[in-house]
């Protein structure tokens, strides 16, 4: 199968997206990910034609003109991963849900930790979008690390009610 890439950038800084025949397979928002993911596929290629679908839908969804993206996916993982990966797809543009709101929507409540851990595994960040699941108690937690200024930059792009009592002073993007 072949795999190609391209990147964008974007407000976050350069962003990469991975596409194969079936579709978008992964998006690298870190430069040190994209090294260490190009380290194990050292056979990818650039192609821009084949990644302007999701660069186009990536831009549009900085520019806030897009609220769900369209394109196809191609995405490998455990059937619970997958499970929790399309119940974040279902958590609608600007609302969030609790990491054990997730799990009762897949149907197991004792699953906390198992979605955390599937969250910070997500292989499409923004397009799945993780950014939306917050702690039990509303607290921002669990994005990539340290990087929570981004789930933060993400909601507030979002317009969500929930960045009026965040401070926003922190976030570093350009």
């Amino acid at each position: 199968m072949k795999i190609v890439y391209d990147s964008y950038d974007s407000p976050l800084g350069r962003i990469y997206t991975v596409v194969d025949e079936i579709g978008v397979r992964r998006i690298v928002l870190f430069e040190e990910e994209w090294l260490e993911y190009t380290n194990k596929n050292n056979d990818i290629v650039r192609n821009n034609k084949l990644c302007s679908d999701v660069i186009k839908e990536l831009d549009e969804y900085f520019k806030k003109k897009r609220k769900e993206f369209q394109i196809p996916l191609s995405i490998e993982g455990t059937e619970f991963r997958k499970r929790v990966w399309s119940a974040l797809r279902n958590i609608p543009y600007g609302e969030i849900r609790s990491y054990s709101q997730i799990a009762e929507a897949i149907g197991n409540s004792k699953a906390t930790r198992a979605v955390g851990q599937a969250n910070r595994d997500n292989p499409l960040p923004i397009i799945i979008p993780c950014h939306r699941v917050v702690g039990k108690n509303g607290d921002l937690v669990g994005y990539a690390g340290d990087k929570i200024y981004i789930k933060k930059f993400l909601l507030q792009l979002e317009g969500n009610e929930m960045c009026d009592i965040i401070a926003f002073e922190d976030v570093q993007i350009r």
